[in-house]
């Protein structure tokens, strides 16, 4: 069931950004990957006579899905029995909604690279980013699940799984859906991340927290508050809009509806 959480007890992940150097070299291997997520052909069709189309401009706008039917490999670089078996439980819960594949490979590169151990958090590749080597090398992990241990509740390991593998379907964070509306209180935002657990600085905060996609960025639903993609916020860190600041958002521990739908559209 969802709930909602003190703002000093909340676990987020954290947002892998690439830098902008590296984004057109992430743009042109998401088109590798998948044709569909190429913005040029629209963009040819909008922009004005004899105004070109800058580079990094259409790397902003380029997606990051799979191709649906993909076969995705997966590595354990690290992690105990029970923890490799749980991950794998909790994953391919998304399987039962997308033409997307697993392959669980013992060894070899694979484009999912998992560990237990890399650093304190949980955080993934968006999607084809993870194809990436100059940001994620071949032998590092591409995903990350810091706090999960074989003694883990089961709900929080599917809450953070399922949440994980989201992003390596190429979802984003429901509270960064510009679609959501969300208005912070900015000051209260910063002084809740800045300590434990997360420990973040205010850039890490901006980037997770308070800055949006753009609508062009992203192929979004309107805001689904039972998303497992949302984070459980305290009414006290939401000035906006009225029903979120009089309750904060919850924590989702399962697959919404709308996640399962949106899912089918990205990979039919």
């Amino acid at each position: 069931m969802a709930k909602h959480r003190s703002a000093a007890s909340l676990r987020l992940c954290v947002d892998r950004i690439l830098p902008w150097d590296l984004k057109p070299i992430a743009a042109r291997r998401s088109i590798e990957q998948n044709r569909h997520n190429d913005p040029a052909p629209h963009m040819q069709r909008v922009r004005r006579m004899g105004v070109s189309v800058h580079p990094l401009k259409m790397a902003l706008e380029t997606g990051k899905r799979w191709t649906p039917g993909k076969t995705l490999s997966i590595q354990f670089l690290d992690g105990s029995a029970t923890q490799k078996k749980r991950v794998r439980q909790h994953a391919e819960e998304w399987l039962s909604f997308a033409d997307i594949k697993f392959k669980w490979s013992a060894a070899g590169t694979a484009q999912i690279r998992i560990s237990f151990s890399a650093d304190p958090g949980s955080w993934s590749a968006v999607g084809t980013d993870c194809l990436v080597t100059e940001y994620f090398p071949k032998k590092e992990p591409t995903m990350n699940f810091g706090w999960l241990e074989d003694g883990t509740d089961d709900t929080e390991y599917r809450r953070v799984v399922v949440h994980e593998f989201g992003h390596a379907l190429a979802c984003i964070h429901e509270h960064q859906n510009p679609k959501g509306g969300i208005q912070w209180n900015e000051a209260a935002v910063f002084a809740a991340f800045s300590g434990p657990p997360n420990n973040w600085s205010k850039d890490e905060i901006r980037s997770n927290v308070v800055d949006k996609y753009s609508l062009n960025q992203l192929n979004a639903t309107t805001f689904d508050a039972k998303s497992i993609m949302l984070y459980a916020f305290p009414k006290e860190l939401i000035k906006g809009p009225a029903s979120l600041a009089r309750t904060g958002t919850r924590e989702n521990t399962d697959l919404s509806s709308r996640d399962k739908s949106f899912i089918k559209q990205m990979y039919p």
